[in-house]
């Protein structure tokens, strides 16, 4: 610990047992970092300690204070509200901050001849018309696409009429989302029928739009005008077929906000979906860099977003529990003046809207760095299985093979963001005994590739190989593996959670296994399918270097049968030529200027391989 730390610590020893305020600062004095605690000499105390526990967030931020203040309040809920009143104040960069940058949305109606309507962020100085403001720029976005596929308005850039008969029309057109005014075969009264019929759908919501259009289709019908009343039937099929896929997202919950958050470590993605009178009305997304702790982040979150946010529903459903839930609510309630609840939901229609959200969020923070969302998925239900610590975005991969203890090898791969990086796959020979003892070849690869890592570790220029530390270790065994392996790494100090990967009487994965007993994985079936992928991979490259390795054996043999070539002449041979093959047709010369071998050696080879010619 560096002499600041210590100061540090020091100061926080000396801090009331007190709920409070804690404002972390940088030697240019300037706020980095603001925090509230039921007891400020606990907490705080806890950033100046040993930095192992902390995650790399807070390990960068108490780098870089200089001094802290503390605000003592009456209590816990009194520091909070303080707490969100002073971030909202300064910003610290190493807080959770949102931008507000809810605008407000319109529906846009051109007043050109041909009208397009579309959705706006802001009123132009135009002739067009604005219907709106609107919070949710969502729910606007979405009416008007829905609006423009019902009542097949053109969504392209040409221009009415100059653009008539000039091009084919588009992929819209022939798949009956668009009524194709390019074609010059639709009249204008005809077009602008359909404009108005999709304004009052818009203006009305789907069961005043079915209604009037249900009346229309009748009155067409009446007058014996079946191609329209058909033309009137399949829009309100259109509607009716919009409201079935709006069904997915509606919920007996009349007002409530849905809260789900991901995270690979390094970003967190919180997704937010707003339902009202029991719709989806809004979703939002937001990335974080640095998230931290989860539970902390959440709450974070939650500070932030309803301090931006006016409108709180009654209910609030999370993904996971969230820290400070009881004050959380009592904050929310004064802020509502209604009471307010925060649910994580277990079973039924709420679980199935927080896992949509989920998945949603995954989505948006694979999109932030390439990798697809149901990867994320799957290696955040390994971490919830496992009830491991971090979601084990670096996993490494161990099986041992030999043939009755000869050629003895094993095989190490690794899964980043649940791919094989082949790149960081090893191979090793066992080198400390001989024979068959899959415990001792394990026991023995663990510590010869962390001893690697602990050299490793602070190299600058480290490739992600050795200098880098899994989150997880699989091994290709049971518990007796298992055992075997974590008094090597209790011995190099080096906390990483290792488990077996067990297989049935047919050779298939069946079940992971910790020293504490076996965890059922077929329940879950992506993350079955994922084990099952890594236990597959890790045998199918150890038996590939054994194989390699017996061939080689073998080829050594043939050539130490020669007279004068023993085994390090053979070796040397074989390293120098590559194959038999190439010793085979190597002359007396080549065969002399290989490396350990002297005229009388390389005679014996070449007379072995050449034993019909004359020499």
């Amino acid at each position: 610990m560096n002499e600041k730390l210590r100061e540090l610590r020091k100061k926080a020893m000396a801090l009331p047992l007190s709920p409070g305020v804690y404002i972390m600062k940088n030697k240019s004095r300037d706020i980095i970092y603001i925090g509230k605690a039921k007891a400020l000499k606990n907490r705080v105390s806890q950033y100046f300690g040993s930095q192992n526990s902390h995650s790399e967030k807070v390990r960068r931020m108490v780098e870089n204070v200089y001094d802290f203040e503390y605000i003592i309040t009456d209590s816990e809920f009194e520091a909070l509200i303080l707490e969100c009143s002073l971030i909202k104040q300064h910003a610290p960069k190493y807080n959770i901050l949102l931008k507000d940058d809810k605008g407000y949305s319109y529906i846009k109606i051109t007043g050109e001849k041909w009208r397009r309507i579309s959705y706006a962020l802001q009123k132009d100085d135009d002739d067009a018309t604005y219907i709106g403001p609107y919070k949710s720029s969502y729910y606007v976005k979405n009416s008007v696409e829905q609006a423009q596929k019902i009542f097949k308005l053109p969504t392209c850039n040409r221009k009415f009429p100059q653009d008539f008969r000039k091009s084919r029309p588009c992929l819209n057109f022939h798949i009956k989302q668009c009524c194709a005014p390019c074609t010059g075969k639709v009249k204008l009264s005809e077009y602008n029928e359909y404009v108005e019929e999709a304004l009052q759908f818009l203006k009305g919501g789907d069961a005043k739009s079915v209604k009037m259009l249900t009346e229309k289709m009748m009155e067409a019908s009446d007058n014996l005008d079946f191609e329209r009343a058909a033309k009137i039937r399949d829009q309100i099929k259109s509607i009716k077929k919009m409201r079935d896929k709006q069904k997915v997202v509606n919920t007996t919950a009349q007002e409530q906000d849905v809260i789900a958050y991901a995270s690979d470590n390094k970003k967190g993605s919180f997704e937010v979906f707003r339902f009202a009178h029991g719709r989806l009305f809004d979703r939002e997304s937001f990335i974080i860099n640095d998230p931290g702790d989860e539970s902390e982040a959440r709450r974070e979150f939650i500070l932030r977003y309803y301090t931006l946010r006016d409108d709180i529903p009654r209910n609030i459903m999370l993904d996971k529990e969230v820290e400070d839930a009881s004050i959380l609510e009592k904050w929310l309630s004064e802020k509502r003046s209604k009471r307010v609840y925060i649910n994580v939901p277990k079973i039924g229609e709420q679980k199935h809207l927080v896992d949509m959200c989920l998945k949603n969020a995954f989505e948006a923070l694979g999109q932030q760095s390439g990798v697809i969302g149901k990867q994320y998925a799957v290696l955040e239900s390994l971490r919830d299985m496992l009830s491991l610590k971090e979601v084990p975005f670096y996993i490494e991969s161990y099986d041992i093979s030999n043939t009755s203890g000869s050629e003895n090898v094993a095989g190490m791969v690794v899964f980043e963001d649940g791919k094989p990086k082949k790149s960081a796959y090893r191979k090793f020979k066992i080198k400390s005994f001989f024979g068959q003892d899959d415990y001792g070849s394990l026991a023995e690869v663990i510590e010869r590739r962390f001893t690697e890592y602990l050299k490793a570790k602070d190299d600058e220029n480290s490739d992600g190989g050795f200098g880098r530390k899994p989150d997880l270790i699989l091994l290709d065994g049971s518990v007796g593996q298992v055992n075997a392996v974590k008094p090597v790494l209790n011995k190099l100090n080096i906390d990483v959670p290792v488990f077996g990967m067990v297989k049935d009487d047919r050779h298939r994965t069946r079940a992971i296994v910790s020293d504490e007993g076996e965890i059922a994985i077929r329940p879950d079936r992506n993350v079955f399918s994922f084990i099952t992928q890594i236990q597959d991979e890790v045998h199918r490259f150890a038996i590939g270097f054994h194989h390699q390795r017996r061939k080689k054996t073998v080829t050594s043999s043939t050539l130490q049968s020669i007279e004068g070539i023993g085994q390090v002449r053979a070796k040397s041979l074989l390293k120098y030529f590559r194959t038999i093959e190439n010793i085979k047709n190597a002359s007396l010369e080549e065969l002399e200027s290989a490396p350990k071998m002297t005229h009388d050696s390389a005679l014996m080879v070449y007379k072995h391989f050449h034993l019909q010619e004359d020499i």
